[in-house]
């Protein structure tokens, strides 16, 4: 598909996935700025958003691309007006001009104290290179390639290993299934999963159905991912027009439980459909074949009998019960304190302060993250 034809008007699916990239940025931005009030009242206060692949910055309907609606957010709040740094990249020079073009015309857009800086190059390894050599301020990075030329771990990586970074990538399923069978582009898979996963891919993906086929190939991209220190790795899927295959994945990559969650809360909510609350981020089928994608649709009531079976004989409060369970699940806060405050009524776990001694709202008993939750041996 031609960045031409893509940008001729706004689909669903790219609305759904600007949503979820500016409701995370409004989040970020806001978290970022509370954390450098209190600990770096006198430091550099700058926050960045980096989009190497902004297109022209609106469809032919004139609906806003992604860029243009994170400058609109900017321009409307002062802080982020006074602190934002916007490097937004294309290697296309019709798309760079269109892009220059409209954000001449956004209302305000004088308001920003650092005004845009728009990039004509090609994404690769330069570009990480140089990301990776400075020393940054928080950032926030968005890769949204066409296909998978230019995606890559070293780029990802390069722009997470400062405080306050984060990475969201929209990663071309579709493409990239057919990519790790084609050994014309074996270079382009090894840049993605790394050398080894990439070879082992390209053996063990070839028996199996298309379903296991997407369970094995995001779970190594998440292992991948995982591979350069301790991070969150969270997907939401993207079926096509008549849901009968995989597009794409959005996929956010952070070093902090705390950026998971919000995303998690954010997805939740996109999200076509809940089961009993539980949202289902259009994930993978869950395998346990594949831990970073178990028991990613299971119901909610699946989820009491794992946290007895997981916190038998212990002690820990709410909070850290959501914290140490969740991560690889599709559960959010709110399903955990639901699924306690059963167990609790059922007599299968003991809450400090007890149900008859808390508040409540709108008719129901409320459980605060604090509280502690002891959760009997079996058997004894």
């Amino acid at each position: 598909m031609t960045t031409e034809k893509f940008f001729d008007e706004i689909k669903e699916q790219s609305q759904v996935k600007a949503a979820i990239v500016e409701k995370y940025f409004d989040a970020w931005a806001a978290i970022i700025i509370g954390a450098q009030k209190r600990f770096r009242p006198n430091g550099d206060n700058r926050i960045g958003y980096v989009d190497l692949f902004a297109g022209p910055g609106r469809y032919k309907d004139g609906s806003a691309s992604t860029p243009l609606r994170v400058l609109q957010m900017a321009i409307e709040k002062s802080e982020y007006a006074e602190r934002l740094v916007t490097v937004l990249n294309d290697k296309d020079d019709g798309s760079v001009k269109s892009l220059q073009e409209s954000i001449a015309k956004l209302d305000g857009i004088k308001k920003l104290k650092h005004p845009p800086q728009i990039w004509n190059q090609e994404v690769g390894d330069k570009i990480a290179q140089g990301f990776a050599q400075i020393k940054k301020f928080p950032i926030l990075a968005f890769i949204d390639p066409w296909g998978y030329k230019g995606l890559t771990l070293k780029l990802v990586d390069s722009f997470l290993k400062d405080w306050g970074c984060d990475c969201i990538f929209f990663f071309n399923y579709a493409r990239i299934n057919a990519g790790l069978s084609n050994p014309f582009v074996h270079e382009h898979m090894c840049s993605l999963f790394g050398a080894a996963r990439a070879g082992k891919l390209q053996v063990e993906l070839e028996p199996l159905s298309p379903g296991d086929r997407e369970l094995m190939i995001v779970n190594e991209l998440a292992a991948a991912l995982k591979g350069f220190g301790h991070r969150f790795v969270l997907p939401f899927r993207f079926r096509n027009e008549e849901g009968t295959r995989t597009t794409h994945h959005l996929i956010l990559v952070t070093k902090d439980f705390k950026g998971y969650e919000v995303m998690k809360d954010i997805m939740a909510k996109e999200s076509s459909k809940q089961e009993q609350g539980v949202p289902s981020f259009e994930f993978n089928l869950a395998d346990k074949r594949f831990p970073t994608l178990f028991e990613l649709n299971c119901p909610l009531d699946d989820l009491k009998g794992m946290i007895l079976s997981d916190f038998n004989g212990k002690t820990a409060g709410v909070r850290a019960v959501y914290e140490s369970h969740s991560v690889d699940k599709p559960f959010i806060l709110r399903n955990y304190k639901d699924v306690l405050k059963q167990l609790e009524a059922e007599g299968k776990v003991s809450i400090d302060p007890p149900a008859s001694k808390r508040r409540k709202h709108k008719g129901e008993v409320t459980l605060k993250d604090e509280a502690v939750v002891t959760f009997p041996m079996e058997g004894g």
